[in-house]
């Protein structure tokens, strides 16, 4: 029998020691195709549960750890606490681990700990409390508590509603399987997807209930700029309704990810180019009738299935993402002809990086008027936007709002 530990520990010692995302640290690795699923569903589980495991570990131990030794000590725990496994199978798996990885020495610490640890406390302060409740960074805590009060809990804790699939056609084929409707035409959200060839003839497609919410808000147009497109969901979408989409993106490998997928889904008036959309394109001037500028951002709305985002993000990052978003908003904002609509959006949940943002566009640029869009999917309304929550729309935080040029 495979050890169960190993493949999680090999695929987050990647996340956790060398610095990568988690799903390129999954698909670069092998795992036993087997287990893929217990695996993929450890792994995430790890980066979710994170602070909450490290609460546990610090309250057992007088030393820390060895980064090694802890990261082991995590797998073990959450298979204990969250995947209800047979105590000495883990405690078993976890020393044969250790062992392998040429640490006997730690091996007897590892099987005393599991062995004997205890679920201490939570702290009495509210911040510090929600942080290990929810597995969050306290800075996020604070700011979320600021903007949101009592329900910056709730946002924190929402999970990951499923796997949201967008079907071209053949739908029916597959709504036998446990789904849950969305507002939108057949888009649906499944607990469990298994890709097959439908997904290569462009069938179906794997979008976000967030990305498909933005596509569904932009109006219709002759010509479409989307000045951040990468993987192209957005784009691919829009080319339903705009004469010409150019999709921009400043990588040339994510550049390749657009066309790829607009090759896919046969969305022939779809043009990628590679462009720094924060950087003036004189050709652009005055030249679009839309443009979508979906920037950079924390990704705090994601959190939920981006797990390891809590990992990566620090507060003081905020501020430097700030300024490139304001960067492409100011300076797209050139590309949208008299009359033409300005749409700025993020998978954030800080109005720093939403509401903030445009207060601050419109104070420089008057010739825009705020003009706030609908959508069906549930939100709350704020100053200047549609603020979409994890707790409310259907797992997706993400902000949206449009400015139209007078």
């Amino acid at each position: 029998m495979t050890n169960p530990l190993c493949d999680p520990y090999f695929i987050l010692a990647k996340v956790y020691q060398g610095g990568k995302y988690l799903k390129q640290a999954i698909s670069e690795t092998f795992i036993e195709s087997l287990n893929k699923a217990r695996t993929v569903k450890i792994c995430y589980g790890v980066l979710e549960k994170d602070i909450y495991l490290s609460h546990i570990i610090g309250a057992n131990v007088k030393k820390a750890p060895k980064s090694s030794i802890k990261l082991i000590l995590k797998i073990a725990l959450y298979m204990l606490e969250f995947m209800e496994k047979h105590d000495y199978m883990v405690v078993d798996s976890a020393v044969a681990l250790v062992k392998k990885l040429g640490k006997d020495g730690a091996s007897g610490f590892v099987n005393a700990f599991l062995r004997s640890y205890k679920i201490p406390a939570f702290p009495q302060k509210t911040d510090e409390r929600i942080s290990i409740e929810t597995s969050s960074p306290l800075w996020l805590v604070k700011r979320l508590r600021r903007s949101y009060k009592s329900q910056a809990s709730e946002i924190l804790s929402a999970p990951s509603q499923g796997v949201c699939v967008r079907f071209e056609r053949n739908a029916e084929k597959y709504l036998d399987k446990p789904h849950m409707d969305t507002p939108f035409e057949n888009v649906f959200i499944f607990k469990n997807f298994t890709r097959d060839e439908g997904f290569d003839r462009g069938d179906y497609t794997f979008q976000s209930v967030g990305s498909v919410a933005i596509a569904s808000a932009v109006n219709g147009c002759k010509k479409l700029l989307d000045a951040c497109a990468a993987p192209g969901g957005k784009s691919v979408l829009l080319s339903k309704k705009c004469c010409t989409v150019t999709a921009c993106e400043i990588h040339s490998h994510r550049v390749e990810l657009i066309r790829s997928y607009a090759k896919r889904m046969s969305a022939d008036n779809v043009n990628a180019v590679q462009a720094d959309s924060s950087e003036f394109t004189p050709e652009y001037d005055n030249a679009f009738d839309s443009v979508l500028c979906d920037a950079p951002c924390s990704g705090t709305g994601v959190i939920n299935e981006n797990p390891d985002i809590k990992l990566f993000r620090k507060e003081e990052d905020i501020a430097s993402l700030n300024k490139i978003q304001y960067a492409i908003l100011d300076n797209c904002s050139r590309y949208v002809k008299s009359g033409g609509e300005l749409y700025y959006s993020t998978c954030s949940v800080l109005p720093e990086e939403n509401d903030s943002i445009v207060y601050s566009f419109s104070e420089a640029h008057p010739e825009f008027v705020l003009d706030i869009p609908s959508s069906p999917l549930e939100h709350i309304k704020t100053k200047f936007g549609l603020q979409f929550l994890p707790d409310l729309s259907l797992g997706a935080g993400f902000y949206l709002t449009k400015l139209i040029k007078k």
